[in-house]
């Protein structure tokens, strides 16, 4: 029983659900890479090892963020009663985990060998994550940081099914690296007094929360330019324009509903809004994909 309690104590940590803002993209990303002209290719085994290396990558990036912010975690209200802050979690016991999950990380691209290039790039890759938990330390620009992380997942799945890189998943990673830093810097409004006080960097420290907010706003513009470059790009049809319509519609309803005077709906702007950009754009993606033959 205590056993399972730490695991569902770890995946609660790392919020194991919010894999769902870069999971979509990834699959994307293998989806443009996997079809060809005279069909899908792909071995069972390079879909695997995409599922896999997300899902350990993610998780040891976020336990190494809440190890490396633990200690600002306490004296923040909004974080204080997180697993390691309130003690629900030990700082060895996530430690351990990271560990682990950064191995599986490492290990899970050779899934894809013959082709070395995911094995080589892991190392790197691994270090871009984790230093992300430092970069609000000394840039006002670590949401940009995380985008980029993000970012790298359909670059990387082109790259792990084909071997090399190219403008469509070059214009997804752009547009995810948009998308990303937009929704966390309006996320990262919420504790713009905090972190002027503690002396960490933050878009919303620096510009205030309504000046953050018109950059999260243009970022989430030029991510849909960044789509719709991709639509030319690749190209795709009217299933994906459509779909991108939908998501320019949804960026708009998001920056509708967090305003600088009230920011108590930042949660859904966060998290049900953005899940639905990301699977959505997933399904349409694919399915125009498959329409078109």
């Amino acid at each position: 029983m205590k056993a399972l309690a730490s695991i569902r104590d770890l995946l609660g940590m790392i919020k194991f659900s919010h894999t769902l803002f870069a999971l979509p993209f990834a699959l994307l990303g293998a989806a443009l890479a996997a079809r060809g002209p005279d069909g899908w290719h792909g071995r069972w085994r390079d879909w695997l090892g995409i599922l896999l290396c997300m899902a350990t990558a993610r998780s040891a990036a976020m336990a190494f963020n809440r190890l490396a912010d633990r200690r600002i975690d306490a004296l923040n209200p909004r974080t204080a009663t997180r697993h390691l802050p309130s003690g629900r979690l030990s700082t060895a016991t996530v430690a351990v985990f990271t560990v682990i999950c950064s191995a599986g990380f490492v290990a899970s691209t050779l899934l894809f060998w013959p082709n070395r290039w995911p094995l080589i790039l892991s190392g790197p890759v691994l270090l871009w994550l984790l230093g992300y938990s430092f970069a609000k330390r000394f840039t006002s620009l670590a949401h940009f940081w995380l985008g980029f992380a993000l970012a790298m997942a359909p670059m990387a799945s082109w790259i792990a099914l084909r071997g090399d890189l190219a403008w469509p998943p070059a214009l997804l990673g752009l547009a995810v690296l948009l998308w990303v830093s937009g929704f966390d810097i309006i996320y990262a409004c919420q504790d713009a007094d905090f972190d002027r006080d503690q002396g960490l960097h933050s878009v919303p420290g620096r510009l205030g929360v309504r000046g953050a907010l018109r950059l999260a706003a243009a970022c989430h513009a030029a991510m849909i330019a960044a789509l719709v470059g991709l639509g030319l790009a690749y190209p795709m049809g009217g299933i994906y324009f459509a779909g991108v319509a939908v998501v320019a519609a949804l960026l708009v309803y998001e920056h509708a509903i967090v305003r600088p005077d009230d920011l108590t709906r930042v949660n859904v702007a966060f998290f049900q809004v953005n899940v639905g950009i990301s699977l959505g754009l997933l399904a349409v993606g694919v399915a125009d994909l498959i329409a078109r033959g």
